[in-house]
C-alpha cells in the first residue's frame, strides 16, 4: 500500500510536466479553435490542424506563428 501511494505523486508530476510541455502552442491557439473548429473538436488532433488551415487568414497571430514554427 506504502509503495502504491508513493507512486500516485511520480505519476502525477511526469504528467503535469508533459502537460506544460504543450501549453505554450496550446495557449496560442485555443482561442482560435474554440472560435473556428468547435464542430471538430472532438474529431483528434489532425482534424483540428485541418481546420485551423482551413481557416488560415482569420487566426490570431500567436496561432499563426504556432502553426509556421512546427512547418504547417
Amino acid at each position: 500500500m506504502t509503495r502504491f501511494l508513493f507512486i500516485i505523486p511520480l505519476v502525477l508530476c511526469a504528467s503535469s510536466a508533459s502537460a506544460q510541455q504543450q501549453q505554450p502552442g496550446h495557449d496560442a491557439c485555443a482561442r482560435d479553435v474554440t472560435r473556428f473548429c468547435r464542430p471538430v473538436m472532438n474529431n483528434g488532433d489532425s482534424a483540428v490542424l485541418a481546420c485551423l488551415k482551413e481557416h488560415r487568414t482569420k487566426l490570431s497571430r500567436a496561432c499563426d506563428k504556432v502553426l509556421t514554427d512546427h512547418g504547417q
